[in-house]
Formats: structure tokens, C-alpha cells, sequence
């Protein structure tokens, strides 16, 4: 596992009403009728397809950097049955001249949320769990009129729960103090008070409360802390070294530092502004661009899940993750499906005050893509068109026969 590094100086940013606010603010989307589901796989035609080289995937990287307002770094792991080849472009710190490396730490934000997934499937899988197992079955000290929700609705985000990070009073403790430590077995208190905002099952809706949710019944289906679950059904069979799920603000050594950008502003430094305890479950993973690849191709693949987990897994509505993926979003159970120009690639996104990330995989999880940048691209729209855009590109180049590497380094 990771070593924590030593305390840093105190965070005095310029702009710490900000920062709080990135991570108070979660980025929703829109809330769709379930009965528009379609189930199945429904792979994108790959006409007009042409040849992608390393090269232009390096410059488009490059270009994202050289954006107004851009990341200071991006990396993207591209990996075509165990051979990865790692793209990069600007720096993992500013003021430096190291690159981004794929062994680097970073925060993977709602990313975490593929893993929630992972670890429930694997107890369905073993009958610990049932994905028709409720609330009220599992977690009855939760508000009586939360109590039909199931496990499915939770990890498919059509559970109707409110989002406890859309609370007053957790957004004002994150505004007063970025690195306050919660108890994040009780971030839901912070929405107990309210209704669900829609008849379970009936609508897509993402909400930063199902995987905390999924979690807690996950500890209480097994009798065992959630973060021992990871290591056990998720780092261990896929030989994740540098995975963790942390309490505090702290990242290991080396990492990705992750910075506030405005365009015609010099980057802040936010790497370590604010505490994974209000993010958990939802969000509050650090990992690397390596593992996550490993990760992405582990839970997609046969490694993980047996067949009928998988088939239940992928049983698609129409939904965007946050932020949106390249090409057509659908979600599943804690997994969405991209229909992109080339073809269909299954994942999550994730983004957080300093990183936004993209992780996808060909079903068979043979072939696996991540795309990491040091900065929350989707406060800027005409940024994420462009990052999805990039995104788009390596998918494309992940999903070509004869896509051959000349530039991409074959090493971290």
C-alpha cells in the first residue's frame, strides 16, 4: 500500500471560498424517465474511422494543456492485452519539469464509484447480497421513506435518494474547514430529512448518496469496514499496489498535483485542499494511472464477476456520468457505456477540485483506456467539449486493429 507522506504546511490558498465550493458544488445531471431504457449493447458503427497515430495522441494531449485555462498536466494509459502505452503532456507539478508518470498518485473522484460497484457485484456474486436486497432490509435506521430502495437502484443511480453533498449545512462545514474530517458512515445524515425526490426506479438521477448507501450495506451485509472489502474483492485479485481509500487530505509520494486553472490566472496548487472522508465511497479513492487501467480492465473483463453479475451489470438506461464520457452515455450498474464515432467501450468519469478523470474498457476488458488531467475541466464547458473530444480520440485509437505505437512510451 501507498505511504502517507509527512503533515504539509498549513493550506492557505488565494481563493479557499472557491475551493470549497468546487467540492460542495456535485455536478448532476439530468434526470430521465427509466421507461426510455434500452437494454443490451448496441456498439456504434466504426465507418469513417481513420488510423489515429501516437503522434496526434500526443498532441492532443498537448493541445488540452496549451487550452485557456487548461490542465498543467494530462497522462492517458492506453493498454491492448497487457501492453500499455502511456501519452503524456505538460508537468506533474508546476515549477518543475517532471512529467507525468503513470505510477504518480492522483484522486479519481466519482471513479470510486466503478469500485462500490465491484465490491457489491462481488458479494451478489457470493450471495451475500442480493441486488433486490432494500434499504430497509439492510440499513433500517435510515429514514422510513428511503426504505424500497434497492441495491440495483443505488448502483444504477435511479434510487431517487437526495445527494447529501447538496446539503446546507455539509457545504457550509466543507466552506468553514476543506479538510474537516467527517465520519463518512455518516454522510447520509446530512440528507436524512428529506424525501426521495422521485418513486424508486422510475428515473436517473446521479446522486453522491447511492454509493455511500452501497457501501454501507455492503459493511453490514459482511460485518466488515468497506475499506477492508476494497482490499480484499478488488486490490487483491488485481494486484492494485497503490490504491487506497483515505480519511484525510494527505496524498502519497510521488503524486499528480491538481490545481485550480482559470484562463489568464496562474494554476493553484489544490492537490491537498480538501478531505476524501466527505467523498468515500462516492469518490474519496486515490489511485494511479496505472492501477486504474488494471482496475477498469479488471471489472469490465471475466476477472472479477461471474457472467450473471456481469449480464445484470449491463443492463443499460440512458444516463450521463458525471462528467459526461465521449460520445452517448448509458449507465448500468455502477459502470456506463460510451458509444462513441468508432465503437462501444465501457467505464466511468469522475472529477474533484484538482483532477478529472476517464477510464474505459472493451468489454472483454482486454483493451483499456484512462485519460488523468491535473484540473476540474468540467467548471469549463467549452474545455470538457474539448477533453471529451480527446477522450473520443484515444478511444478510437484503443479500438483500431491496426493502431501500432511509435510514439507512446512503453514505460511509466
Amino acid at each position: 500500500m501507498p505511504r502517507s507522506a509527512p503533515a504539509p504546511s498549513p493550506y492557505r490558498p488565494r481563493r479557499a471560498a472557491l475551493t470549497a465550493l468546487l467540492l460542495a458544488a456535485a455536478l448532476t445531471g439530468p434526470t430521465l424517465p427509466y421507461a426510455t431504457a434500452a437494454g443490451g449493447e448496441r456498439p456504434a458503427p466504426r465507418t469513417g474511422v481513420t488510423g489515429t497515430s501516437d503522434q496526434e495522441l500526443r498532441q492532443a494531449l498537448a493541445g488540452l494543456v496549451a487550452a485557456p485555462g487548461g490542465p498543467p498536466g494530462a497522462i492517458a494509459v492506453l493498454t491492448r492485452d497487457g501492453a500499455p502505452r502511456v501519452y503524456r503532456a505538460g508537468t506533474a507539478e508546476t515549477g518543475t519539469a517532471r512529467p507525468p508518470r503513470a505510477h504518480d498518485h492522483m484522486r479519481i473522484a466519482s471513479v470510486a464509484k466503478a469500485f462500490s460497484g465491484a465490491v457489491a457485484l462481488s458479494l451478489a456474486d457470493r450471495g451475500a447480497l442480493g441486488l433486490d436486497d432494500t434499504l430497509g432490509k439492510r440499513l433500517p435506521h435510515l429514514p422510513k421513506a428511503w426504505h424500497a430502495v434497492t441495491l440495483r437502484q443505488l448502483l444504477q443511480h435511479t434510487s431517487g435518494l437526495p445527494d447529501f453533498s447538496h446539503s446546507a449545512r455539509f457545504q457550509a462545514i466543507i466552506r468553514a474547514d476543506p479538510r474537516h474530517r467527517f465520519d463518512s458512515r455518516r454522510l447520509l445524515d446530512f440528507a436524512a430529512g428529506q424525501d426521495l425526490a422521485f418513486p424508486p426506479g422510475s428515473r436517473y438521477a446521479y446522486s453522491n448518496s447511492d454509493n455511500v448507501a452501497v457501501a454501507l450495506m455492503a459493511e453490514q451485509a459482511t460485518g466488515r469496514r468497506y475499506e477492508d472489502l476494497l482490499r480484499e474483492l478488488v486490490y487483491r485479485p488485481l494486484g492494485l499496489r497503490d490504491t487506497s481509500l483515505p480519511s484525510g487530505f494527505r496524498l502519497p509520494r510521488p503524486f499528480l498535483h491538481g490545481y485550480a486553472t482559470s484562463p489568464g490566472e496562474a494554476p493553484e496548487d489544490v492537490s491537498e485542499a480538501i478531505s476524501a472522508s466527505g467523498a468515500w465511497a462516492s469518490g474519496g479513492i486515490v489511485s494511479t494511472p496505472a492501477d486504474l487501467s488494471a482496475f477498469i480492465g479488471g471489472y469490465t473483463g471475466p476477472t472479477l464477476l461471474s457472467p450473471s453479475a456481469r449480464h445484470a451489470q449491463r443492463r443499460f438506461v440512458p444516463g450521463e456520468s458525471q462528467p459526461a464520457g465521449p460520445g452517448e452515455n448509458a449507465v448500468g450498474l455502477g459502470l456506463f457505456r460510451y458509444t462513441t464515432r468508432c465503437g462501444t467501450v465501457l467505464g466511468h468519469t469522475g472529477n474533484t477540485p484538482g483532477y478529472t478523470q476517464f477510464a474505459a474498457a472493451t468489454r472483454d476488458g482486454r483493451r483499456t483506456v484512462t485519460v488523468s488531467v491535473t484540473s476540474q475541466v468540467p467548471l469549463d464547458p467549452a474545455l470538457l467539449t474539448r477533453l471529451r473530444a480527446v477522450e473520443e480520440r484515444f478511444v478510437c485509437a484503443l479500438l483500431e486493429d491496426g493502431h501500432h505505437g511509435g510514439y507512446g512510451d512503453r514505460t511509466a
